[in-house]
Parts: structure tokens; sequence; C-alpha cells
């Protein structure tokens, strides 16, 4: 069997073809549709997943096909093995590669209100479930758009309306300037205080705004001018662990004076005419993601020079066109930002419900909690 996941709710959807002679001939049983089913091996995430199935169909080793009893109701327990997932990845055997066992997941013990409350529990957190893969699905969706329009827009396959100038063929380093800063974490005394745009602000973050909670470090007056960080700049990583991550880039949407790029940075200052926001989402493209991958130099920790980043191709349309298409995108980029605190905040108030309701420290009746 395959498994495929909606939201946070994985199902079992589709199966392999097995005939009656071969189910007579082997060990394997058809189990009916809303059997739980959990991986038994595994790296990574995949060991003590739990899913229902959706169809009637058969399963091999690698899967425990859990068939609730009367006492309890399917839904019920799916919900409780979800809530601990955690628990019961630590169960698994010792060995090479870690895995759960029968005995083992038989002897996991879940607690069981009477069945009235059972499925209200449940109702309850698959409303949830509900909630939760809504903003999901709106996340993925924005994600497709965006990846669609920056296939298309920043090619030139597709021109926006009013648009019919060529465009330039040129390199990085004629459309802006490099910067690498070499401003560390420390303070030192004779310094001026700062506030330090870090490797991992620019990673987790598409846009650099001024209000975001930066380190505070100190910097030479010279550091400060030579920088800090202006509106329309993009920041890329410099280095990484591994080539494919390296050049994330981030824009600079807002700014203050006292903001200053980090360590490991390099700052992307657009040339009259160049729009910085169309750069970051020309720096996301896949074809430019290969071509920096492909310049990163190191074996165990891969960097970027002055020269390679200079030397990446780009296409440019007039600066207006540039300044259209980086808005039509930003339009789906700010609406997964907006999104996705949403479905984070949403999975932690269910945890926490889960957390309650599923170990008897809440209770709830036929009417509700």
């Amino acid at each position: 069997v395959t498994t495929g996941e909606i939201g946070d709710a994985p199902i079992v959807s589709t199966l392999e073809r097995i005939t009656e002679r071969g189910l007579q001939n082997s060990a394997a049983k058809i189990f009916p549709a809303g059997t739980l089913l959990m991986a038994m091996y595994g790296q990574g995430k995949t060991r003590g997943q739990i899913a229902r199935l959706a169809i009637n169909a058969t399963t091999n080793q690698a899967c425990a096909a859990i068939i609730v009893g009367k006492a309890a109701t399917a839904d019920f327990v799916y919900q409780n093995l979800r809530n601990r997932y955690d628990e019961i990845r630590n169960l698994s055997n010792d060995g090479s590669q870690k895995n759960l066992s029968a005995g083992l997941i038989k002897s996991i013990e879940i607690l069981l209100p009477p069945l009235p409350e059972q499925r209200k529990i449940a109702e309850t957190l698959s409303t949830w479930d509900r909630a939760i893969e809504t903003v999901e699905r709106l996340i993925a969706n924005a994600r497709a758009q965006k990846k669609a329009l920056m296939q298309q827009l920043l090619t030139g396959r597709k021109r926006l309306p009013g648009f019919e100038e060529d465009w330039a063929r040129t390199t990085l380093g004629q459309a802006a300037n490099i910067i690498v800063s070499n401003v560390d974490k420390k303070s030192e005394l004779g310094e001026k205080p700062v506030r330090l745009c870090n490797y991992m602000d620019v990673y987790r973050s598409d846009r650099i705004e001024s209000d975001m909670p930066f380190m505070r470090a100190t910097a030479a007056i010279s550091q400060i001018k030579k920088f800090a960080l202006r509106v329309g700049d993009v920041l890329i990583t410099k280095d990484s662990e591994t080539p494919d991550d390296i050049a994330v880039p981030s824009y600079v949407a807002s700014t203050a004076n006292d903001l200053v790029c980090g360590y490991h940075l390099a700052i992307i200052r657009p040339n009259t005419g160049v729009d910085g926001q169309f750069l970051k989402f020309y720096f996301e493209h896949p074809d430019t993601r290969h071509f920096f991958a492909s310049r990163a130099n190191g074996a165990t920790r891969f960097g970027l020079t002055i020269d390679a980043i200079e030397s990446v191709p780009i296409k440019l349309p007039p600066r207006a066109e540039q300044v259209r298409i980086g808005e039509v995108i930003a339009t789906a980029e700010i609406e997964i930002q907006r999104l996705t605190p949403i479905a984070a905040a949403l999975r932690q108030e269910k945890s926490a419900l889960m957390q309650q309701l599923l170990t008897g420290k809440r209770r709830m009746t036929a009417e509700g909690a």
C-alpha cells in the first residue's frame, strides 16, 4: 500500500492489485476500511506514523494493522496514537535500523473514556484537523502559484500587459554591487551599538523588516557605514553545509540606522535601473539555484567567492517591468507569510487540547467540554 497526506491527517488511498489466488498462497489478509496502520520501520519521521485505511486493502510487514475492538472507536484511538508519536518512536528496538515490533505496539496503553466521550473527543479533534488542513491547503496553493509565476515571469515566457521591450542579457556583477560582510557577533569597547542581521535571519525570512528581533552587538563606524542595510538590498547566505542550500536570498523591505549586515552574508545592492525585489525572486529560480550550487567551493563547508556571485548570468527587463514582476510574485509570497503562523498556531492549540482531552485532565460530555 502507499500512503498520502491530506493536511495533518494521513490516509491510505491506493493499493497494488493482488489476486485471490495470491492471497490464498500467502499470509496476506484483507483489512477493512477504517483499519489503522502504523509504520514499523523507517528512518527520519516515518517510523511510528499512523494512518487510516480509506479502502479495503492488504499490507506488508512494514506496517502493523490495528483493528479497534468494541470498547473503543477507531477515530479516538487514531487521535490518541498520533498525539503520542514521539513516545511510540522511543519504544523502538535497538539495532542498525530502529524498528517497532508487534509486541511493542501491543504494549501501548490507552486510557479509554466511555464511548460517547470518545466520539465527542474524536469529533472535536477532527474539527481542528479540518481547520489545519484548510489553511495548509491554502499555503500549498500559494506556494504553487508563486512557483508558477516565477517560472513564467522571470524567464520572459509570459509578459505582463503593457510590457513589450526586449530583455538585456548581463551578469549580476554588472547589475549590482556585491558587498561581503565581516561584522562578527562580538561586542567591543569603543564600538557603536548595532542590531545585527545574521545568517539565520536571512535563511528563515523572505523579507527583512526593521522590527524583527535582531541580535545586539557592536561595530566600528567604518563597518556601519559599509554594511548598513538599505531598503532594496538583497541579502544572500554566502556559506552553507551543502552546495544546494547556498545563496538563500532575503529582500530588505525596511531598515533602520543601527541595522547592520552580519558575517557569512553578502549584500547584493542593485545598481540604478535594477529592482531588488526582482533580483530576490531571480535568486530563487531553479536555474539560478543550480548556478550557485555549481560555483560553491568546499568539502565539508561550502562558500561562494565574490567572483562566483558576480558571474551569475541574468536577463533583465526594463526596470518598470522588473518592479511589476516583483509585485506580482510578492503577492503570493506575502500570502504564504500570512498563513504560515496561522497554521502553526492551530497546530499548537490542537496539540495543547489533545494533551488535555486524551489524558483525562479535561473531560467532555455529549454536549461539549
